[in-house]
């Protein structure tokens, strides 16, 4: 009787044991593929983008300055870039405070660089910062500063997940 249960145990650890290895190695010591990398950043950037733009939107639409807006449209770049990832880890049944959790370790770095990208593109092209949105410029500049930041915070990923950290955290609760 002892050992058949000593055998179920050892058994039941090995799946469970195995499984976990699975994930872990996939997210730590195999290579991360660009793909997989390209993925989450381009997640991010939906996020990133319908935030900059509805910042802008609203920041335009309020006769705003250039600081206010930027700063508006920098937080909810952050809301939406987190408010997908939070979407999508909600749905695999994880509570909202461990959800937030891992949205913030996901997400903060990229999203921080992608805006760093972003907004710098923008501050610094000649009169992109006082471009209209019925400004084909202002699309223009936007476009090139999130392309930018999409292909500078690609790399920024890829060596986020291939260290267990970054989109890695999130695809633990995909499975």
């Amino acid at each position: 009787m002892e050992q058949h249960h000593e055998h179920h145990g050892h058994e039941q650890h090995g799946q469970h044991g195995h499984e976990q290895h699975g994930h872990a190695h996939g997210a730590a010591d195999g290579p991360v593929s660009w793909g997989a990398a390209a993925r989450a950043t381009l997640h991010c950037l939906t996020g990133c983008a319908i935030g900059e733009v509805l910042g802008m939107v609203i920041g335009t639409a309020l006769g705003w300055g250039n600081v206010p807006t930027m700063v508006l449209a920098i937080v909810l770049a952050f809301f939406f870039g987190y408010a997908l990832t939070l979407r999508g880890v909600l749905a695999a049944g994880v509570d909202l405070r461990t959800a937030i959790r891992v949205a913030l370790a996901a997400d903060t770095l990229s999203i921080a660089v992608m805006e760093l990208i972003d907004n710098g593109v923008i501050a610094l092209w000649p009169g992109a910062m006082d471009a209209h949105l019925s400004d084909p410029l202002f699309w223009i500049v936007l476009a090139i500063a999130l392309a930018a930041a999409f292909v500078i915070t690609t790399p920024v990923n890829k060596w986020m997940i291939g260290r267990g950290r970054g989109h890695a955290v999130v695809h633990q609760y995909h499975h």
